[in-house]
């Protein structure tokens, strides 16, 4: 089995497991691999190396705030490697978002209609995800419909890995 760390053009980053090289290869020559976040079949190989544990994980945790701003601004981080840092934080997005499509059902164009059929219990409660246009997620809060916006991620169209 081979691990390689791969990226696309917009350096998201992510791990692909293959039989062989050759079976990497014949996968990125077919166009089947592709980046998890962004769809993109521009993937190319990045240096890994063997990892070897030699930093107790007090001294592998997220790099020192420089400064702190609540209020939305820009928060700067100090550390010289925040790729190991962006990592974390993409893994950490993902199975965030595994969990909450493992917990919701998928209502597709449809989430309007049901998200007010739930809150006027005309159907069961439960957790729903699904597609509609901003004025009407926006009439949903209107009428006091507790709605999350979330950016439409290629990997989270279909199962993930």
């Amino acid at each position: 089995m081979k691990v390689y760390n791969l990226a696309c053009p917009l350096d998201h980053r992510f791990e692909g497991w293959f039989a062989s090289e050759e079976d990497c290869l014949a996968q990125q020559d077919k166009g089947m691999l592709a980046c998890p976040v962004c769809d993109s079949t521009e993937i190319t190989r990045m240096p890994s190396a063997p990892h070897i544990g030699k930093l107790s994980s007090a001294e592998l945790a997220i790099p020192k705030v420089e400064s702190e701003n609540l209020s939305g601004g820009v928060v700067a981080l100090t550390g010289s490697d925040h790729s190991q840092l962006e990592a974390q934080v993409q893994a950490a997005f993902l199975r965030g978002m595994r969990e909450l499509m493992g917990r919701s059902e998928d209502v597709g164009d449809s989430f309007a209609d049901e998200a007010r059929k739930i809150h006027y219990k005309e159907s069961p409660e439960r957790s729903i995800r699904g597609q509609t246009t901003l004025d009407e997620a926006e009439a949903l809060r209107e009428e006091g419909i507790d709605v999350l916006s979330m950016p439409m991620i290629p990997a989270l169209k279909n199962t993930l890995q």
